[in-house]
C-alpha cells in the first residue's frame, strides 16, 4: 500500500536556482518536526538558470521531491494547474519558491483545513517586504476583488494558501487566474474560506517577477472570474438580457415614432429622415447581435476545451 500523504506542497518557479536548496531544507525540517507525511512538487516553468538540474539533484537525495519541467514559460497559473493535477495529499499548499513564503506556516495551515474544516485558507502578508511599486497595485487589486467577488480577504495575491484536495480538483486555472483561486473555489461551491496572517520574508536571491503586464492583466482577469462564476454555465442569461433590453428600447422608439406620425404629427418629416429612426435601428441591431452572441457562447460552452494543454519536457514522479 502507498503511504497516505497529509500535505502536497505545490511550488511553481521560474529562475529560482539559488533559493531551491535552502527552501527544500526548510520544508524538510518543518515536515519532520511535525511528523507530517508529504510530497513537494516543483514545477519549473521554463527556467533558464539551471533550476531543473537542482530539482533533479534534490530528487536523488529525497524521494519526497517530485518535479515537472515545462518546455517553455507558460506562467504561474499553468504551473499550478499541472501541479494540482498531480497532487494527492489530503491538504494542498501552494507557496512561492523565492523564500518570501515561510514553510513554518504549513502546520497551522494544515490544521485549519483538517481540524477547523476550512475549504480554503489564504495567507495574509500583513507586514510586507515588497517595494511600493508592488504593494500599491496589490492593494488596489485586493480592494476591487473584495467588492466584485464578495470574499473579504486582505490578500488575494498571497502565494501561500491551503486547500482541501477536493477544492483544487474542482477548479480550472488558466491565464492569470491563480490570483483569484478563492473566488473560483466559491463559485465551485466551496464557501468556507478563511485567512491567516503569515510571515513575509524579504527576497533573498534573484529579482522579482512582478511586471507591468500583471498590473494590466489583473483587472481583466478579475472581470473574467466574476463573469464566469455568475454566467459561465448560462451565458445566454447575460447576453440575452442585454439583447432583449436593447431590442425593446429600439422597438419601443420605433413604435413611438410610428404612433406620433400616424395620429399626432402627420405633417412631420418622414421617419427615415429623423435622427431617432437611426438610434432605434442601431439599438435593435445591437440587441439581435447580443442574442446571437449568447447562442454562440452556449455552443462554445458545450464544446471541449484544450486551453490547458502544456508541453512537458520532463517529470520526476
Amino acid at each position: 500500500m502507498t503511504e497516505e500523504i497529509n500535505v502536497s506542497i505545490v511550488i511553481p518557479l521560474f529562475n529560482e536556482s539559488e533559493s531551491l536548496p535552502e527552501l527544500h531544507r526548510w520544508i524538510q525540517g518543518v515536515m519532520h518536526e511535525h511528523s507530517l507525511s508529504y510530497e513537494v512538487i516543483f514545477i519549473d516553468d521554463g527556467s533558464k538558470d539551471g533550476s531543473w538540474g537542482i530539482i533533479e539533484d534534490l530528487r536523488t537525495k529525497d524521494s519526497h521531491v517530485k518535479g515537472i519541467k515545462f518546455q517553455r514559460n507558460y506562467g504561474k497559473s499553468a504551473a499550478l494547474h499541472v501541479g494540482f493535477e498531480k497532487a494527492v495529499g489530503e491538504v494542498v499548499i501552494t507557496m512561492d519558491a523565492d523564500l518570501q513564503d515561510s514553510p513554518d506556516e504549513i502546520p497551522e495551515l494544515f490544521n485549519m483545513i483538517v481540524h477547523q474544516d476550512f475549504d480554503v485558507v489564504s495567507g495574509w502578508k500583513k507586514k510586507r517586504h515588497d517595494p511600493i511599486s508592488k504593494t500599491i497595485p496589490t492593494k488596489l487589486y485586493n480592494w476591487a476583488a473584495r467588492r466584485i467577488t464578495g470574499i473579504y480577504l486582505h490578500d488575494f495575491n498571497c502565494g501561500l494558501k491551503a486547500y482541501k484536495n477536493s477544492v483544487i480538483k474542482s477548479i480550472e486555472l488558466y491565464g492569470d487566474m491563480h490570483r483569484y483561486i478563492p473566488a473560483l473555489a466559491k463559485y465551485a461551491g466551496f464557501t468556507k474560506i478563511g485567512e491567516k496572517v503569515v510571515q513575509h520574508q524579504a527576497r533573498k536571491y534573484g529579482v522579482t517577477k512582478f511586471g507591468l503586464n500583471r498590473f494590466l492583466n489583473g483587472p481583466l482577469d478579475l472581470m473574467t472570474v466574476a463573469f464566469m462564476g455568475k454566467f459561465g454555465k448560462k451565458p445566454m442569461h447575460f447576453f440575452g438580457a442585454l439583447g432583449m433590453l436593447m431590442f425593446v428600447l429600439g422597438f419601443g422608439l420605433f413604435l413611438y415614432m410610428g404612433v406620433d406620425k400616424l395620429f399626432f404629427n402627420k405633417a412631420a418629416q418622414r421617419l427615415s429622415e429623423r435622427s431617432e429612426f437611426f438610434v432605434a435601428l442601431v439599438a435593435m441591431i445591437i440587441g439581435i447581435q447580443f442574442f446571437l452572441s449568447g447562442f454562440i457562447a452556449e455552443l462554445i460552452g458545450r464544446s471541449s476545451s484544450t486551453r490547458n494543454h502544456y508541453l512537458v519536457e520532463n517529470e520526476l514522479f
